[in-house]
């Protein structure tokens, strides 16, 4: 079951990310890509936004992956919801932001003249665990 989560993780690359500051949660649609072995996700912000800012008080976060779009209609019932729970980790090592850099490029070209702007910060998020929802009713739980 945890290839399968990992799988619709990979296959994916738009979530929602959730953070929380004083108690009082925010959600943002983000672009996103994995790691090979989907341990680590990176993500490109501006230090100026409220996400970033909620980031740096509270590192726990949750991801929302879906396949709501190919489940229109009477095929809903069996979208599935993916839910990564992680900790937000500022990005060490110039190789490292290298190699996600490429890889968020690759998968994001879109976000080429945004991530190199001076305010904008790649992050990584460190998976602690994966919970997937399969259809309304049949729930599975990885950690990691």
């Amino acid at each position: 079951m945890l290839e399968r989560m990992k799988a619709l993780a990979r296959e994916k690359d738009i979530c929602v990310l959730a953070t929380v500051s004083g108690g009082n949660p925010h959600c943002s649609l983000m672009a996103y890509v994995t790691d090979d072995d989907c341990r680590e996700i990176y993500m490109v912000t501006h230090k100026e936004t409220k996400k970033y800012k909620n980031l740096l008080e509270n590192p726990s976060v949750s991801l929302l992956i879906d396949t709501r779009e190919e489940h229109i209609g009477s095929r809903r019932p069996r979208a599935k919801a993916l839910t990564v729970t992680g900790l937000f980790q500022k990005m060490e090592g110039e190789a490292k932001k290298k190699r996600a850099r490429a890889r968020l490029l690759k998968r994001h070209p879109h976000l080429a003249g945004f991530i190199d702007q001076a305010g904008a910060e790649l992050f990584c998020i460190k998976v602690t665990s994966f919970l997937l929802l399969n259809g309304l009713a049949d729930a599975h739980f990885e950690a990691v």
